[in-house]
């Protein structure tokens, strides 16, 4: 059976402590009531610092590697548990908030910058020594603030605090995109070798469509977020935008090296009408199938 926590104050009876916030806290996971651990929906967002190993984690049905110093992002609707070990205890902190603090503030606006909470592998973001201290910074200051006494700027201050923490973890996830992700060469060399065995190049095409983010991401069991961001961090265009251009790539290639008609093309390229290979080609190249055809 999943449980799913209603608010701050069910959540920080787990912790046995009293609700200072009612959308924000900051908790010491070694206080925490074991039971919490069973499948949960935390309803809300969550940030993890997990300072021990205790056990099994898993996330949105998914086993989850980490370590000591490892970081953990969670947001409202995913289901998490931990098959806490015999003779251990969680350590740690956790902050966790709900969706009334940020909207209609500037952090709500900006709040497409920390896209990680979607990003779904296999593997905590991990910290070194340097990087740890610096978020237990993060959590000590907005624990400050609850503590605090509540003023006008209270919520100006949790959200500077929260935003503070939030950028410090996709700094982080930047760092390990460059340092745990795939050579760059060898995910490139992949990406290239999966687009050109399936454009025009087999049944697939033409049987299922032209490639999607979604299906080459799959392909590399990673969710379309995490895809989307390597392909980017690693050419500098959006994954769309680099499936389209191998697409445009052999697009070309077919019109001046065979005599194939344009809609058998547009076919065997995945579109399901020519007029919309038509309108694909033109977009990109200023001119029609056909026009470019004359060129050979």
């Amino acid at each position: 059976m999943i449980r799913k926590i209603e608010n701050i104050d069910q959540f920080n009876r787990f912790f046995g402590q009293p609700t200072l916030h009612p959308h924000v806290s900051v908790v010491d996971l070694g206080r925490a009531d074991l039971s919490l651990f069973s499948p949960t929906d935390f309803g809300m967002y969550c940030v993890a610092l997990l300072d021990t190993e205790f056990g099994e984690i898993r996330l949105r049905n998914s086993g989850i590697s980490y370590g000591a110093g490892s970081v953990l992002t969670i947001k409202s609707g995913d289901i998490v548990s931990a098959d806490v070990g015999t003779g251990v205890h969680p350590k740690g902190r956790m902050l966790v908030f709900r969706q009334e603090l940020i909207a209609d503030t500037g952090l709500g606006r900006d709040f497409h910058m920390f896209n990680f909470f979607d990003y779904d592998v296999s593997e905590a973001l991990e910290l070194s020594e340097s990087e740890r201290r610096v978020m237990l910074n993060c959590f000590a200051n907005i624990g400050s603030e609850l503590y605090a006494p509540d003023d006008e700027f209270t919520g100006h201050m949790l959200r500077l605090g929260i935003g503070q923490l939030l950028s410090y973890c996709r700094r982080y996830y930047d760092r390990q995109f460059d340092v745990r992700k795939l050579r760059k060469n060898d995910f490139i060399i992949k990406l290239e070798s999966l687009l050109n065995n399936y454009i025009g190049a087999s049944e697939m095409s033409s049987m299922l469509g032209y490639p999607t983010v979604a299906w080459c991401a799959g392909q590399f069991n990673l969710s379309p977020n995490y895809f989307g961001e390597m392909v980017k961090r690693q050419t500098h265009i959006t994954a769309q935008e680099y499936i389209h251009g191998k697409i445009l790539e052999k697009a070309k290639a077919m019109l001046l090296h065979s005599d194939q008609p344009v809609n058998e093309i547009a076919e065997q390229l995945g579109f399901a009408y020519s007029n919309h290979f038509t309108r694909f080609f033109r977009t990109r190249t200023g001119m029609s199938p056909s026009d470019y055809r004359k060129k050979r």
